[in-house]
């Protein structure tokens, strides 16, 4: 594609793919090690998996767990704060927001690079699936779909199971997203993964491929790894160009720092190729606000 309109822009992005503790100190000292490291490695942007600070917990309905929740700011958006301006890195962190007593949120953190909180993003579409109890813990979200103004790019972020829905990752890139990130908890359940594990896997990754093809951007979802419980935690942290080209992807078992150059100038030359946006009938879509069209 012809690149001479635009004027090229850099950012490196890192996923940090990581096992976890039940504790969550040793948790959230990795994860501030792992974003050291991607600093020293030349990332712009950091984004940590879905609720890293313990064990995905979600797998059983236990009042116990809320014990573990803590409000925004608090003791670990603090410290990732601390991260992000220590080492000029954006982080983007996911953690149980306790916002009120009996309120309780899958809530990611964005902090610039300078530790200021820009933004925060609770989790809209929430899950109750075996072994992903999210109901029992997290009520939607409030904030709606939205992206942050960073110093390395204007950042979307939606968490995991929004990754099934095509009109949050439009509604996300029409708020000008240069990048979506996806913290993700997915994982196999042993006894099924020789027959559906490799379509589970596929289907996973090619939805999030089609979100940075159907809008024109960077599209990054970095997983957990390792067994927790039931779940294996299948990793395969990955980051996608516009064109929906996996130009990053890490292992399915082992931890990793997963990185690529993503040059945000790519953004108007595909869509200026490929006018998704420029086309849209905004005019015909009233009905996506129902939840069926009976009777048609």
């Amino acid at each position: 594609m012809p690149y001479d309109h635009v004027q090229s822009k850099p950012v490196s992005v890192a996923l940090v793919q990581m096992t976890c503790t039940e504790a969550r100190e040793p948790n959230v000292e990795k994860a501030i090690t792992r974003i050291g490291e991607a600093a020293e490695r030349g990332a712009n942007i950091v984004c940590l998996q879905e609720l890293f600070t313990g064990h995905y917990f979600c797998q059983s309905e236990d009042h116990r767990h809320f014990a573990s929740a803590e409000p925004i700011p608090g003791p670990t958006s603090q410290a990732l704060a601390a991260a992000a301006k220590k080492y000029g890195v954006v982080v983007v962190g996911s953690l149980f927001e306790r916002r009120a007593p009996g309120l309780y949120h899958n809530t990611a953190v964005v902090l610039d690079a300078d530790g200021s909180q820009v933004g925060l993003y609770r989790k809209m579409h929430i899950p109750d699936d075996p072994l992903y109890y999210e109901k029992f813990y997290f009520t939607p979200g409030d904030l709606g779909f939205q992206s942050f103004a960073t110093r390395f790019g204007k950042v979307g972020v939606c968490v995991c199971w929004d990754q099934w829905y095509p009109e949050a990752a439009r509604l996300t890139a029409l708020t000008g997203a240069e990048i979506l990130f996806y913290p993700t908890a997915i994982g196999w359940l042993p006894d099924e993964k020789e027959e559906f594990g490799a379509s589970q896997h596929s289907a996973w990754e090619t939805m999030m491929r089609s979100h940075a093809i159907a809008n024109g951007i960077f599209v990054a979802a970095p997983n957990r790894v390792g067994r927790e419980g039931a779940l294996q935690f299948w990793g395969g942290s990955f980051i996608s160009d516009p064109n929906g080209n996996v130009v990053a992807k890490g292992k399915h078992e082992g931890e990793e720092i997963v990185m690529a150059e993503c040059d945000l100038g790519l953004i108007d030359v595909v869509r200026t190729h490929w006018p998704f946006f420029r086309d849209r009938r905004i005019d015909a879509y009233g009905d996506l606000t129902k939840r069926y069209r009976d009777g048609v």
